[in-house]
Formats: C-alpha cells, structure tokens, sequence
C-alpha cells in the first residue's frame, strides 16, 4: 500500500508538458537557412552563446550506440539569452528561470532534402509569452525570403 501512495504521489508531482515544438517548413538549401537564423538572432540584438551540431554527432556516434539509421543531414541548435526579455518573465514567474538560455532549431532530414525545419520549443504559461514572441519575431525575419 504504501508503494503504490509513493507512486501516485510522484505520478501527481510530474511536471504538465508543454505541447510539442513550434516549427516552420520552408524549401532551400540547409547553410543558406541556418545562415538567415543566425543573422536575425544577431540582428535581434542578442549574441549566440553556443551552436549544438546535434544532427553531427548523432551521425557520428552512430555505429557506437548500435543505431543504423541516419536522422538528419542536417541538424543545429543555437541558444542565446536576452537579458531584458528574460528579467519580464522571470519577473512574472521566478521559475521560468529553467527555460534559459532559449534556443532555435534548424534541421534537415534526408527523406525530404530541401526541406528545412526551423523551430523552438512551445513554453507553458502565459508569463512565458514574451520568450515566444521573440523567438517567434526571430524566426519569422529569418525566413521572410521563403
């Protein structure tokens, strides 16, 4: 009895996910979209803190984790922070501090080359509505041209 009141309590505990990402299909070349993601990040005023060559390492450590299919051709995550968005919602939420740094997603896959995915995630809660204006201003300059 007692494990199973354990386990309704960590059941009850567990966080409400958000539901999934925010993305934008377009048609053209991978470096030519990462490169438009890149510029509106910094033409936002913000600084790339780092880029994740997910889709890189997943290829290369392929063989070692024993998978055998090859997920992207192409795949980066740049995260960045803005000082001034993220002070208003951690002002309205202090535990929105978990969601920073933000970051964008870029990818391709090779079952559909020229189809590029940009994306980020969708956060919860209203006080967390300026992170997705942003990120959603950022992504859209990046692929106005598409």
């Amino acid at each position: 009895m007692r494990k199973t009141a354990l386990f309704a309590a960590i059941v009850l505990a567990a966080p409400a996910f958000a539901e999934g990402p925010v993305t934008t299909t377009v048609e053209g070349a991978f470096d030519d979209v990462k490169f438009d993601v890149e510029t509106a990040i910094t033409n936002a005023g913000l600084v790339i803190d780092s880029v994740n060559h997910v889709g890189a390492m997943l290829e290369r450590t392929k063989e070692d984790v024993g998978g055998t299919e090859t997920l992207f051709t192409a795949a980066d995550i740049y995260t960045f922070c803005s000082a001034e968005v993220s002070r208003m919602a951690m002002e309205a939420d202090p535990m929105n501090l978990q969601h920073c740094p933000y970051g964008i997603f870029v990818y391709e896959t090779p079952d559909a080359p020229g189809q590029v995915t940009v994306g980020h995630r969708a956060y919860p809660g209203e006080s967390m509505g300026v992170v997705t204006e942003l990120l959603g201003g950022i992504i859209g300059e990046a692929l106005e041209g598409y």
